[in-house]
C-alpha cells in the first residue's frame, strides 16, 4: 500500500510563510501527480495547489503568487505559503494521483490532514 504522511502546520501568524511537507512511501511505481487539498470549517475541500511528475504546475486563484509546490524527489513535495491571511486557515491534505504496480490502475491516496490556523 501506499502512505502520504505530512508534517508542519499549526498556528501562524497572518502574513507568515510557513511549509508543509509530504512523503510518499510504501509500494510505488509511479507518482503522477502531487499536490495540496484544503477544507475549511462548514467548506468542502478544495484544490490548493499540484505538481506534475513532470513539473506542471496547478494553483487555486485564491493562493497564487502567494503559495509554491516545490518537489525534492519524486515521492515528496512541499507546500510553501507566503503571505498567510486568516481566510487559509484549513486542514490542509496532502494528495498523490500514484500507480502502485506497473499493472495497477492509478489511484487517489490522502494524507491525515494537518492544521493551519492563521491567527494573531
Amino acid at each position: 500500500q501506499v502512505q502520504l504522511v505530512e508534517s508542519g502546520g499549526g498556528v501562524v501568524q497572518p502574513g507568515g510563510s510557513p511549509r508543509l511537507s509530504c512523503a510518499a512511501s510504501g509500494r510505488i511505481y509511479r507518482v503522477n501527480v502531487m499536490g495540496w487539498y484544503r477544507q475549511a470549517p462548514g467548506k468542502e475541500r478544495e484544490l490548493v495547489a499540484t505538481i506534475r511528475s513532470g513539473g506542471t504546475t496547478n494553483y487555486a486563484d485564491s493562493v497564487k503568487g502567494r503559495f509554491a509546490v516545490p518537489g525534492d524527489t519524486a515521492n515528496t513535495v512541499y507546500l510553501q505559503m507566503n503571505s498567510l491571511k486568516p481566510e487559509d486557515t484549513a486542514v490542509y491534505y496532502c494528495y498523490g494521483n500514484i500507480k502502485s504496480t506497473i499493472y495497477a490502475v492509478p489511484y487517489d491516496y490522502w494524507g491525515q490532514g494537518t492544521q493551519v490556523t492563521v491567527s494573531s
